[in-house]
This record gives C-alpha cells, structure tokens and sequence, in this order.
C-alpha cells in the first residue's frame, strides 16, 4: 500500500506540481534564474561584500558545499542511468527541465529562508521552510508537519538509504563486509557530526568540490574519446523528448509520458527543488541580504543537474550501452567500463560512496534543524550519536520500506513549502529591490 501511495504521489501530481511552480515563478521573476546566473556563480567564489559584522555560523562557500553535498548523490549515478534506463534518451532532456525552473524554486525558497532566520538562546542560527511557513499561514501546524516529515526524509532518504547504497557498493566491487563498512561509517559520521555545523561546513568545503572534481574530469574523458557520437547522441535527446521510442537492443521502449514522467521524477529526486531543504543550512549562511545567499544557492541545481547528471547521461547515452538492458550502478558501471575497463567499477564505487556519504552528513545537519522545531528543549548531543548509530543500521538492512516512506516523507515536505512560496511572493519580491 505504501509503494502503491509513494509511485501514484511520485508519477504525475507531485511532477506537475514541481513544474508548474517552477515555470511560474520564472515567468513571475521574467527569467531571474537566467538573468543572474553568471552573477550568481561569481558570487559563489567571492560572497558578499561588507564590513559589517553579519550574522551566521558557517560561510557563503560552506553552506552552498553542505547543500551540494544533500543532493550530489546516488541520485547523480543510478538516478540518471534509472531514468535513461526505463524512459530513454529523452528523459534527460526533461531532467534539463527541472534543473533549469528548478533553480527559481530553489532560489526562492533559500531566500526566504535566510529572511525568516532565528537566533537561539546559544547564539545559533536556525532557519528554513518552518519558520517561513508559520510566518506565511500565522498557524504552526503546517510548520510542524512539514518539520515532521523533514525528519522522516533525514533519517530515510538521507541516512539510512545513503549508507545502504555505500554498503553494496564496497561489497559489490571490493568485497568488503557491510558489517565492517557499518562500523567505518558510524565512526566517521560521530566524528563530523558531533562538533556541528562548523565542522560539516570544513568537512563539505574540501570534500564536494574534490569529489565533483575528479567524477567530473573522469566522465569528461570520456566524452572526449567520444566526441564523435555526440552530435548523435543530442539528436536522440532532443527527438524521443517528444516522440515515443521504440524497442532496440535490450531497450523494451517507451511511451513519451513515461519518459516524462522519468526524466522530471528522477530530476527532482536529485536537486531537491521545492523540498526546501537547502534553506535550511542556507541560513546558517554568514550574509546580511537574503538575496545573494538566495543566488549562491541558485547555482546549487545547475551545478548538480545541469552540470552532474547531464555528464553521467551523455557517458551513457555516448558509449552506447543505455540499450543494453542494464538499470542503476550497473548502468553506469559499464558505460565507465568502455573506457576504463579495469578501474570502472572502483571509480563508480568510490564515487557513489564519497557522494552517499557527503549527503549523510548535511542531512544530519538538517535533521537536527527539523527536531529542533519540533522539540526546542532537544539536547543535540543524543540526537548525533544516534543518527550515527542509524548510519550503521542503515548498511546492514533491506530497505525497500524506507525508500517509500522516504518518497511519501519527501512529498509531505514539498507540499507546505510551495504553498508557502507562493504565498509569500510579496516578500520575495521585497528583498529583491532592498
């Protein structure tokens, strides 16, 4: 019943939704997210200019790592080759889609974010969508829902999920016992998270870029070897986005609404736009105007769909193997394997694993924010040993459940965030022109 629920909300209400919002906060902002990406982008190494004293707890570059580090995931490898895998070529052209109305959805709800931040009786910042939902519907329950459901998808989609894909991906390519992957894991995780926001900020800013960097010249190296094939590979994008796509090799084919519905599920999946889950660390962002955290955010969704997923799908779509009948790691495992035969699944392993773990350490940052709101008086230290503890668990279990519980989770976030949004456009439009 609860796969049932999550594949119904996952198929078209949740998709649409997504979209629409996006496109009319374009069309409302007359291209914002256009206009000011370049903006946005310098922003990303220079932060905001001022002598004053702001307040915060981490940097401009740290919260954009930590926010990257949520969404450069699994969703980035196995989403991808899932989507390509199931809805063919055209679903990264509706993956493009997301990426670029969904970074005016993510820019919005970021900026909104900082603006309605808290300082608590220790001094730390607190933010994101519970705060700007209570302020726009005067009612705490929407607020407290959504901060429910936010710690259902931080001990879900961000934990336990994360470390399982970590653990049978070690066991898959190096043999390594999950048993003793659980144990690393839970090590690693107590020792980040336990200092807090600071110590995940150091941690993200070295760690995102490093591994973004390295996955990306990878796959880049590729594509280069294959420069031949991609002018081909833009025609079957740009062609089966609007057309049916019939059976060939081991493609079963595919209905031009499936290949929507895939390309825009797995898209949104991955950058995370409209969940409102970036605008809590963006708060904890040292800046005095919400809008430029808000434009540093922005490039969150271009670099992870834009830049991460479409250079995992040309790999696959260029080396030919998307109609091979394989699906996820595997996938893309052997699309890698064309070019690196020997270390391809070493590269895919360490990747997904580096990228899974990345996301468990912010979404233990945003986890802790959501309890928060729902419990104040909460003490942070026996939430962070068991969320590490919920790590290990996490790598020695089937979690089919948890997936679907996580999509549901996800949803009942998505819902009072986009409302809200739309509620406060005035506001929006306020900081903008301060």
């Amino acid at each position: 019943m609860i796969q049932t629920i999550a594949d119904f909300v996952w198929s078209y209400p949740l998709s649409i939704l997504l979209i629409a919002t996006g496109l009319f906060l374009t069309i409302y902002f007359k291209g914002y997210q256009f206009r000011k990406l370049f903006t946005a982008l310098k922003l990303v190494f220079t932060g905001e200019k001022t002598t004053e004293k702001v307040k915060g707890d981490i940097s401009h570059f740290q919260s954009l790592m930590t926010a990257l580090a949520a969404t450069v995931g699994t969703g980035n490898i196995v989403g991808v080759a899932t989507a390509i895998a199931i809805g063919g070529p055209g679903a990264l052209f509706w993956m493009w889609i997301t990426g670029l109305v969904g970074m005016i959805t993510k820019f919005a709800e970021t900026l909104l974010g900082v603006a309605y931040r808290k300082e608590n009786e220790d001094g730390e910042i607190s933010g994101g969508p519970m705060y700007y939902i209570q302020a726009a519907f005067k009612k705490k329950w929407p607020s407290l829902a959504y901060a429910f459901f936010g710690l259902l998808g931080a001990i879900g989609l961000g934990n336990l999920i994360q470390s399982n894909s970590i653990a049978q991906s070690l066991y898959t390519s190096f043999s390594i016992p999950t048993i003793f992957t659980a144990g690393i894991l839970i090590l690693l995780t107590g020792i980040i998270i336990l200092r807090g926001i600071q110590s995940i900020g150091k941690i993200t800013e070295v760690v995102v870029p490093l591994m973004i960097g390295v996955y990306f010249i990878t796959a880049v190296s590729i594509l280069i070897i294959q420069w031949g094939n991609l002018g081909a590979v833009f025609d079957l994008i740009f062609t089966h986005a609007f057309t049916p796509i019939a059976a060939t090799g081991g493609f079963i084919g595919s209905g031009l609404l499936l290949t929507i519905r895939m390309g825009i599920a797995r898209g949104l999946f991955s950058n995370e736009s409209g969940m409102g889950s970036a605008a809590v660390v963006a708060a904890a962002a040292k800046t005095k105007k919400p809008v430029t955290q808000a434009l540093i955010a922005m490039t969150q969704t271009f670099i992870d769909t834009i830049i991460v997923c479409t250079i995992t799908g040309l790999v696959i779509l260029s080396t030919g193997v998307w109609s091979s009948g394989l699906n996820g790691v595997a996938l893309t495992t052997s699309a890698f394997a064309t070019v690196y035969p020997l270390s391809a699944g070493i590269i895919i392993a360490v990747s997904l694993s580096l990228f899974a773990f990345s996301t468990i350490i912010a979404w233990a940052y945003y986890g802790e924010k959501f309890l928060e709101y729902l419990y104040p008086k909460t003490k942070k230290t026996p939430y962070r040993i068991i969320y590490s503890i919920l790590v290990g668990v996490g790598a020695l279990l089937s979690l089919e459940l948890v997936w679907s519980v996580a999509d549901i989770a996800v949803a009942f976030m998505v819902l009072p965030n986009l409302a809200a949004i739309i509620w406060l456009l005035p506001r929006i439009k306020k900081e903008m022109n301060a």
